[in-house]
């Protein structure tokens, strides 16, 4: 996907980007190139495929939320920024929080944000599970690409979600992973309220976008320790 169709794509969506966020893109792409060669933030470098599969599929959550209005939004277990720094860049009206736990990553994000002149971007680095604890019923939208199973992210992720709001984890293949987690969203007084399936553009690779409102408050017991999480999942 190169710039271009990129633009037309992302039109497709209903989101027309203007020049100076096409040229922060731009930006954010030459960085994330040139600092991968130090450390590792991405296995996705050459041009088209980090439009198509990182800058592009960030903004398909515009499928299961309007985006265009004032909200607040965490992206947990952000990596290299995706898709909390490409959605702090074409939606200047959200506050973004991205949330990252290695410390390296996180250097390389506040070059971003410096960088780009980021206002609306806000960065933690912190572990997903104590940062949820510390930030209970902050977030309008939660979100995580691609971090771990669902039935562990609804226990990390869940929390931080305002009552009536919503946690949307963007997933390439669900497998079995939508069965196994339905304990996990019953206990967290939420309820799925649709997965939004497609197939990216020129590759037709399967994504969905896993929607979650949260009806009430959690336990204050929830989330556990990682190590209970992952041995013990919901």
């Amino acid at each position: 996907m190169n710039i271009n169709s990129f633009y037309d794509a992302v039109k497709e969506l209903g989101i027309t980007l203007t020049k100076d966020q096409m040229n922060k893109l731009e930006e954010y792409y030459n960085l994330l190139v040139t600092e991968n060669e130090k450390i590792n933030l991405t296995t996705i470098t050459e041009k088209e495929d980090v439009y198509l599969k990182h800058f592009y599929d960030s903004l398909t959550l515009i499928k299961a939320y309007n985006l265009r209005k004032e909200a607040t939004l965490c992206d947990i277990g952000t990596g290299a920024g995706f898709p909390g720094v490409v959605l702090s860049i074409c939606f200047p009206n959200l506050r973004v929080t991205v949330v990252e736990s290695i410390k390296k990553k996180i250097n390389f994000l506040f070059l971003v944000k410096n960088e780009l002149e980021l206002k609306n971007l806000f960065i933690c680095n912190e572990r997903a599970e104590i940062f949820a604890r510390n930030n209970v019923e902050k977030y309008d939208i939660v979100t995580s690409r691609a971090m771990a199973r669902l039935n562990m992210l609804n226990e990390m992720c869940i929390p931080l979600v305002k009552v009536n709001g919503y946690f949307i984890p963007m997933k390439a293949n669900l497998d079995e992973e939508l069965e196994e987690a339905k304990t996990s969203i019953e206990i967290m007084n939420s309820r799925l309220e649709d997965v939004i399936t497609f197939n990216l553009p020129v590759e037709n690779s399967v994504r969905n976008l896993v929607v979650i409102k949260k009806l009430g408050n959690n336990k204050k017991k929830y989330p556990r320790d990682y190590k209970q999480i992952k041995n013990m999942p919901l």
